[in-house]
């Protein structure tokens, strides 16, 4: 059966935790070679760099850091229906973000913190705090794909060489990011619920903080369609800008070759 895109995912919900918003989507975007990278932190350690208004969402016993690179591309802005229109400069850029995993007292509800994103689109930064109040920062950022050369190699065996450095930001100046990673062997299945694949990037909202009120916004999209993966990380420092010492273990890695996403306009949550 033909894989589900476009505005055909809104019709997709079965494995959604919840039901989608009443209200039309604002924007799509296409998230392509994505890389979750999650360490396990302690709970307390976590919970003490949160916003008032969330808590700590746990797996084993331990909260998780994520840093997420990847690249965006099919970004448009809802105009009328499911039609939407790219702003210029705005259309496809690199992003990197520093998150974790949180649930709302009010409602129960489950999703992402973002402690930061840097994005080498400074329109996007732009949109991005003023519409969605979220943390974003402008960033020189490199991407290179390296084609693989191996016999048989699997499509999209390919190496993504990831480079970011943050600009502008007096506070972190130091925020660096040089990584190369690739997919190792097949798509896997859908995750299930209750496994750690499932909790760490199953997730379908957003929350963030705004004038003394928690803010949150809906997501969706298909299934992640996951890869195992293997990454050499030469300096990621992103973590470390934020509190969060990552333990000396490697890191637990996904891959994901592209996915479509819709998103809505924040709330206040438990609204």
């Amino acid at each position: 059966m033909e894989e589900a895109s476009g505005t055909a995912i809104l019709s997709h919900t079965a494995h959604r935790p919840y039901l989608l918003p009443a209200r039309p989507w604002r924007l799509r975007q296409r998230w392509n070679d994505v890389l979750f990278a999650h360490w396990p932190i302690p709970p307390a350690t976590m919970a003490a760099l949160l916003p008032q208004g969330l808590e700590v969402d746990t797996f084993d016993g331990a909260a998780w850091a994520g840093v997420v690179p990847f690249w965006m591309d099919q970004v448009g802005t809802r105009v009328a229906g499911n039609l939407s229109v790219t702003v210029p400069s705005t259309g496809s850029f690199n992003e990197l973000n520093l998150r974790t995993y949180v649930r709302s007292p009010r409602t129960g509800k489950r999703g992402v913190f973002f402690f930061a994103l840097d994005c080498d689109s400074f329109l996007s930064v732009i949109g991005a705090r003023v519409l969605f109040h979220l943390p974003y920062y402008p960033a020189l950022m490199r991407r290179r794909t390296i084609r693989s050369a191996s016999p048989g190699a699997l499509p999209g065996g390919d190496t993504i060489a990831y480079r970011s450095r943050r600009i502008l930001d007096w506070t972190r100046p130091t925020v660096r990011f040089d990584a190369d990673y690739q997919p190792v062997g097949p798509v896997l299945a859908p995750a299930a619920s209750g496994t750690l694949e499932h909790f760490l990037t199953e997730r379908y909202c957003l929350f963030t903080p705004f004038m003394g009120r928690m803010l949150c916004g809906d997501i969706h999209h298909l299934p992640w369609p996951l890869q195992r993966a293997e990454a050499d990380f030469r300096r990621n420092t992103l973590p470390a800008a934020y509190g969060l010492v990552v333990p000396r273990r490697p890191p637990v890695l996904h891959y994901a070759r592209r996915l479509e996403v819709f998103l809505w306009t924040l709330e206040p949550d438990g609204r």
